[in-house]
């Protein structure tokens, strides 16, 4: 399964995401829901930094399926508006795969 943390501030501004596991929908290299994911997360990661000037910071360790992006500082309009369609992309995902392999967790600091 692919846990997916979504880290916000009490103010309701994004800190970090992060990607942790294999979906285990399929086979390695057949994994639709994993493949979905990934390319969300990636897409996501070089938007922020192609267009915007927010400093980012990115982890990632393919053999456990882990991929975190975090801010440095409050991230601006524009990447707050390519969390969202992170966000509603990932959400979509769930809505149609279900619990069995995708977790979207909310978190506070």
């Amino acid at each position: 399964m692919t846990t997916i943390t979504i880290t916000k501030t009490s103010v309701d501004k994004y800190k970090s995401i992060e990607c942790n596991g294999h979906a285990g929908f399929a086979d390695y290299g057949n994994d639709i829901v994993c493949a979905a994911v990934s390319v969300l997360t990636i897409n996501l990661i070089n938007s922020i930094d192609n267009f915007t000037d927010d400093e980012i910071s990115v982890v990632q360790d393919e053999d456990k399926g882990l991929i975190k992006l975090s801010f440095k500082d409050e991230p601006s309009y524009d990447s707050d508006l390519l969390l969202r369609s992170f966000e509603l992309g990932v959400d979509s995902i769930f809505q149609q795969y279900g619990k069995k392999f995708l977790n979207i967790k909310f978190r506070r600091e």
